[in-house]
């Protein structure tokens, strides 16, 4: 019986299946505890294939980490626009941050991988760095545009208020991790900050 070749896809596509797998092995494993080799066989593919299209095994982690927040943003700002009180902009971010992973965030999961890693490795920090920088800038015009509709009061510092929005993204993985918080105590912190933002009840 002949095994029928494994599909070629074009490079674009590979590329996607590949991170798409990767976010998958790190997210379940860590960015330390995996290899290139098991990210390629789980993507059905032979290590030198992977290496076609990412350099190392922490290009690859980039890519995984920059492939999730566009997902994610993709899915706040569907959130938003579906969202009529802008009261509940952050609350509904929140929820559908929560939603991709099913059980876990997986874009703080592999934060918290990352900033484990940074500090010995130069290129990590610089990258996260931006990367951080970019999702705190989305969540600070969000804080703006809510204030703008009324849903944020004015004297609220956006900037300020998107870094404890980032942390507290952070938090929640760390907590769960090492049994310091569970579901309960992170959806109190979150309505009170929501309800320090609105002035009010949300």
């Amino acid at each position: 019986m002949t095994v029928p070749a494994p599909t070629r896809l074009p490079a674009a596509e590979r590329r996607r299946a590949l991170i798409e797998t990767a976010v998958r092995v790190f997210s379940s494993s860590s960015y330390r505890g995996c290899t290139t080799a098991e990210i390629a066989r789980a993507a059905g593919v032979s290590e030198p294939i992977l290496y076609r299209h990412f350099e190392s095994k922490r290009d690859l982690y980039l890519a995984a980490i920059d492939h999730v927040w566009q997902e994610v943003r993709r899915k706040w700002e569907a959130a938003i626009a579906e969202e009529p009180d802008p009261r509940r902009w952050l609350a509904v971010c929140a929820d559908s941050y929560l939603a991709i992973g099913r059980d876990k965030a997986v874009l703080a999961e592999l934060w918290v991988q990352a900033l484990a890693e940074a500090n010995a490795d130069p290129g990590l920090r610089k990258h996260l760095r931006r990367h951080m920088k970019e999702v705190h800038g989305f969540l600070a015009d969000v804080i703006r545009r809510s204030q703008a509709a009324g849903g944020v009061l004015s004297e609220r510092d956006p900037v300020a208020e998107a870094w404890i929005f980032l942390s507290g993204g952070v938090l929640g993985p760390i907590g769960r991790r090492i049994g310091l918080l569970n579901d309960e105590d992170v959806a109190r912190i979150r309505a009170a900050r929501m309800e320090w933002l609105a002035g009010r009840q949300p």
